[in-house]
């Protein structure tokens, strides 16, 4: 893989940082993932937003602008020989003495990783219960930082589970309310309301999240953002995870810590109005298309 590091194309062999960085001692770092279509990256504008906001609460001297990002994504995509990519934009807060820093980061390093895209598949997919739970952010709301170990070990315990292949693991949080999965966020329909767990439940404000409340503002889908029990998601009439490179993906079960399917669809059922009007929607969306 060729990378762009601190805007200088690199073979990922020589693609290095310090060991005094402190995102490597200290987990000072966050990242970015989104996908182009036909070589424009979607919500890119979005995306650096939200990691500049998180670069200046951390005190990390990051000021993103979107052509400059654009024009490395693109050299990127073309040293690697892809017209479409997974685009993964790391920040890492930078070389600093070991301790806590005394002021900002001022040097921090950047890099823009690209690969191929996962087969697309509108197929769903299982949604398994995590005995362990989300952890609660380490800032007012939680970050896209590098400090992922929660994720992990969740990861690691979904791998424990036999009969959960294919699946997403879904965190409760301390309060026993549903938050999101190891790498997407959670919306159900019930009662004929679109309903997704509220940041306050410890969830990562997602960008693709945030654009299907923006979708279901544009096609008048009732909906809301709340604290919600298992118990009520396994009465939904619909339930979908959504991140920025598996746009909408729908959940075709709900497993418990027995591996018991509590709640089901089948594929002849796949076509529940919201759902469907929102996955239509934004695939019009990702081509450039209005609603």
């Amino acid at each position: 893989m060729i990378v762009s590091m601190n805007g200088r194309l690199i073979d990922e062999n020589q693609a290095v940082i310090s060991v005094f960085d402190h995102g490597f001692l200290y987990g000072i770092g966050l990242f970015e993932t989104f996908r182009t279509y036909s070589g424009i990256p979607f919500l890119l504008d979005e995306h650096l937003a939200r990691l500049a906001a998180s670069c200046d609460e951390l005190g990390i001297a990051y000021h993103p602008q979107t052509e400059d990002i654009r024009t490395k994504i693109d050299q990127a995509l073309l040293a690697n020989s892809l017209t479409d990519g997974y685009i993964r934009l790391s920040i890492s807060a930078g070389v600093e003495p070991l301790g806590l820093p005394a002021g900002d980061y001022l040097q921090p390093t950047e890099i823009v990783y690209v690969k191929s895209l996962p087969e697309h598949s509108t197929r769903s997919k299982p949604l398994q219960l995590l005995q362990l739970r989300r952890n609660a952010p380490e800032s007012r709301v939680r970050m896209k930082s590098s400090h992922y170990m929660n994720n992990i070990l969740g990861s690691r315990e979904l791998k424990t589970y036999p009969w959960a292949t294919g699946a997403e693991g879904l965190f409760l949080n301390k309060d026993n309310h549903i938050t999101e999965g190891l790498v997407s966020n959670l919306f159900f329909v019930y009662r004929g309301v679109l309903c997704t767990p509220s940041v306050d439940t410890g969830i990562l404000p997602g960008i693709t999240r945030a654009f299907i409340l923006d979708l279901a503002d544009q096609l008048d889908i009732p909906y809301e953002e709340g604290d919600y029990s298992w118990e009520l998601l396994c009465l939904a009439e619909d339930i979908f995870l959504t991140n920025s490179i598996q746009e909408i993906i729908p959940v075709s079960s709900l497993l418990d810590s027995r591996g018991e399917a509590v709640w089901t669809r089948g594929d002849e059922e796949m076509n529940e109005p919201i759902t469907h009007r929102l996955m239509e929607s934004y695939q019009r969306a990702t081509q450039g298309e209005s609603l």
